[in-house]
């Protein structure tokens, strides 16, 4: 690595800018940000802000250049292509106030990449090598537009490729080992505690003076369908400070917050629900209706899943509760399918056609229709099947959210029923 390169001030933040028109309309998914945000974090780089530009030389100019002027570090993805509309390159050397000059390096690696694809070099091609004057070309060893490093003002600038797979790998080989040497030398670390069961408006108010700006670690909630994410992030001088920091700070929420947490980091509540009855030796099987199979999908996408899930059944009509898990065609008649009686019958009649120690079940209207008088659309019964009985919770999931809202909200509603079930019963 070529230290002239590097700034005279450390690294401590970063303006991502992604560049492109199918960004701006939606039709392309921005994964390159998010990435980037993660990994510039493990080195002690904080996101200032990310912007999203159109492919318009004098937008993407302007981005940069205030971008330059909010951190020490620019991050630009995209608008290195070959074509009419790939304009990064020049607002690069727009904003450095320089001209753009063909790198020799870089349009020879342009070439050798089609020439061991037994194919000549376009034309259009040649301008994926243009270089701002006293920047400097970076490497592309997985398609054809060079990354380009400039220097404006005391920030450092980097334009990568937009497509994922090349952007990862040029940062990564190129771009994060010249970071890691000018970092602030302080880290960043955050830990995602995984909460279901409360309000987001009540868990706030729990952890309100966590919340508060300027605090170190600092602490955000995030809502998710069916989950609420207490998000930790601690700004350390080293690894075992951070450590610290969170650990601290994990506990004071666990504390305020109870059984309501239920993981860490990647645990997801089916995987939590997995360990739990790994750690009983027991057996689990589902019964769905509203929820069509979404429950079971939660449980198999756990690797290892098939050392305790069996199987179950889609009881969407009456007749299938009915003939698998032996609901009584009275119930059905009496209560409707949508009721307590039904849901704990098809919980307990779960755990007597599959041989399992627990079993869930779920039975409700998803909508947008099917609502009756006393029934509105987002009642689900669940109910969780056990040894030692059959628990039901009657739960109003939203009468104005989209169906999948109620699924997966019912879904989550009867996982977690579970997980406190076989808590409990491992103390």
């Amino acid at each position: 690595m070529n230290n002239d390169h590097l700034p005279e001030n450390d690294l401590a933040d970063a303006v991502i800018l992604s560049v492109g028109a199918e960004l701006i309309t939606g039709e392309v998914v921005d994964t390159n940000t998010s990435w980037l945000a993660r990994e510039l974090e493990t080195l002690g780089i904080r996101c200032r802000l990310h912007v999203t530009a159109p492919d318009a030389v004098d937008v993407v100019t302007r981005e940069i250049s205030r971008a330059a002027e909010l951190a020490s570090l620019v991050i630009v993805t995209g608008g290195l292509g070959p074509t009419a509309d790939d304009l990064t390159r020049a607002a690069l050397a727009f904003a450095a106030g320089v001209e753009l000059v063909q790198d020799a390096t870089a349009l020879a690696s342009i070439r050798a990449f089609f020439q061991r694809r037994g194919r000549d070099m376009p034309a259009e091609n040649r301008t994926q090598a243009l270089i701002p004057r006293g920047g400097r070309a970076l490497r592309n060893d997985c398609g054809t537009a060079p990354g380009v490093f400039v220097k404006l003002g005391s920030a450092w600038c980097y334009a990568l490729p937009g497509v994922p797979f090349e952007m990862r790998d040029m940062f990564t080989r190129v771009v994060r080992p010249e970071l890691a040497a000018r970092a602030r030398g302080r880290l960043l670390r955050r830990r995602i505690l995984h909460c279901c069961g409360m309000p987001e408006s009540r868990l706030g108010d729990r952890l309100a003076d966590l919340l508060r700006p300027g605090r170190n670690p600092a602490v955000g909630t995030c809502a998710l369908t069916g989950v609420i994410d207490v998000r930790i992030r601690a700004d350390a001088a080293d690894e075992d400070e951070a450590r610290r920091l969170l650990d601290e700070t994990e506990a004071e929420v666990r504390e305020r917050l109870g059984a309501v947490v239920y993981g860490v980091d990647d645990d997801t509540l089916a995987s939590v629900v997995g360990r739990l009855l790994v750690a009983r030796s027991a057996t689990l099987s589902t019964a769905e209706s509203c929820t069509g199979g979404l429950v079971a999908k939660m449980i198999t996408d756990v690797p290892g899943s098939s050392r305790y899930y069996l199987g179950g059944g889609v009881t969407y009509a009456n007749e299938l509760k009915e003939r698998v898990v032996g609901v009584e065609q009275e119930l059905l008649v009496t209560h409707g399918a949508v009721s307590e009686p039904v849901a704990k019958a098809m919980a307990a009649g779960a755990r007597s056609a599959f041989g399992s120690d627990y079993a869930v079940a779920t039975t409700g209207i998803a909508g947008p229709g099917g609502a009756t008088p006393g029934k509105p659309v987002g009642l689900v019964y669940c109910a969780v099947g056990t040894p030692a009985g059959v628990q039901v919770r009657r739960a109003t999931l939203g009468d104005d959210v989209p169906r999948e809202v109620v699924r997966q909200r019912a879904a989550y509603t009867v996982l977690n029923m579970l997980r406190l079930v076989l808590e409990q019963a491992t103390e």
